[in-house]
């Protein structure tokens, strides 16, 4: 691979993996733009890597006592906030897993036009906005219950049509049912774990089955870059929404999806 293209993709997968702007949307547009060829299924799991190991290490405090604190409660301990945390995590990633094991061939088939995408960055892009401009309220990732857990879990799995960014829904469903922007977006990165970390072991073992040569340089770097990329964009967003909020990636996902569709629709 040349380095320009890792460098391209890296940054692409390290900067839309967590902003709600929508990863599939801007991934159709390398191979439009470039004569480069399909980077393969290694380096994206390369990509993923450098993803999941960004935002482990940013939430690395917090993860800590969420298995310190889970541990404890299977020893028989008290279920506390980080417990309850952690267990909130994984209700919330059951349905993206159900729904997506059974739709897979469905979304993978008859989803992943750039009409559909170009529609699903408008449409969510304008619930995201009603959901910061009205909805959102004060509420913390550890002030959270049954309620709102499954709301944010199901939407989660609109996810699965490209274009709606797994990121952008689950933090408009946090903010509709009354979280404050940080906590939104937090609880949002800690989902993306257990998210990825499926994702990227279902494309790992596909890969294992291959039997192609792997360019290891070329897999490392984009490891690294998109693992730096990803961390300072993680860092970034939640400085940059306490002051501006959603609106900006609102309006960028709209006029991001008209252009779409106007450029390969008309």
């Amino acid at each position: 691979m040349e380095w320009l293209q890792i460098l391209v993709l890296a940054a692409v997968q390290g900067l839309t993996e967590f902003l709600p702007v929508s990863s599939s949307a801007h991934l159709i547009l390398v191979p439009v733009l470039t004569s480069w060829e399909d980077q393969g299924l290694a380096f994206d799991v390369a990509l993923h890597v450098g993803s999941l190991t960004a935002v482990m290490v940013y939430f690395r405090q917090e993860i800590l006592q969420i298995v310190r604190s889970s541990l404890a409660v299977v020893k028989g301990g008290a279920i506390n906030e980080d417990a309850r945390l952690g267990l909130w995590i994984v209700v919330a990633t059951l349905p993206v897993c159900i729904i997506g094991f059974l739709l897979q061939d469905i979304i993978s088939i008859y989803m992943r036009s750039t009409l559909i995408i170009g529609i699903s960055l408008i449409g969510f892009g304008l619930l995201l906005g009603y959901a910061d401009y009205f909805k959102r309220g004060t509420k913390s990732e550890y002030q959270m219950g049954w309620k709102e857990v499954l709301i944010i879990g199901f939407s989660q799995a609109l996810a699965l049509i490209p274009g709606t960014s797994r990121s952008g829904i689950s933090m408009t469903a946090a903010l509709m049912v009354g979280m404050s922007r940080e906590g939104a977006a937090r609880f949002s990165f800690l989902l993306s774990i257990p998210v990825i970390l499926l994702a990227g072991g279902l494309e790992a073992i596909k890969l294992l089955r291959q039997p192609q040569a792997i360019d290891w340089l070329s897999l490392a770097a984009g490891t690294l870059l998109s693992g730096v990329i990803a961390y300072l964009c993680i860092h970034f967003f939640l400085v940059v929404i306490k002051k501006i909020g959603m609106q900006p990636f609102v309006v960028y996902r709209v006029l991001f999806g008209a252009w779409l569709i106007w450029f390969f629709h008309f």
